[in-house]
């Protein structure tokens, strides 16, 4: 799912995006200056291999995501320190986002119950 960062105002625009067994829900609000706030829930299940035998596994996730979307290069003036995502075609890809939390939780280490 596409979402032009144009149409996203202070009114927050709700979303949910479903892949295999994990649900990303949440909303889009304008932040400032180019930003727009992504606050989300990532629910459901990863499927991952455990890190010390290989077998594969699924990983229970119930997590708050929350970053931001810049709409161009994001040039941090005021030093907030703060997670953002760039881009540049002035859409938030949520499919995408929603494939990039799944990569980052199975690059994290897991263990099956046979390893524990």
């Amino acid at each position: 799912m596409k979402i032009k960062l144009i149409k996203i105002g202070r009114t927050p625009l709700d979303f949910e995006v479903k892949s295999n067994k994990i649900t990303f829900k949440g909303y889009l609000e304008y932040y400032a200056d180019r930003l727009i706030l992504l606050r989300a829930k990532l629910n459901g299940f990863v499927k991952t291999q455990c890190s010390q035998c290989g077998q594969e596994i699924e990983v229970a996730q119930d997590e708050d995501i929350e970053f931001y979307i810049s709409d161009g290069a994001y040039d941090d003036k005021q030093n907030l320190e703060i997670d953002v995502v760039e881009s540049f075609d002035s859409q938030a890809d949520l499919d995408e986002l929603l494939n990039s939390e799944i990569e980052l939780i199975k690059s994290d280490y897991h263990s099956c119950k046979d390893c524990r």
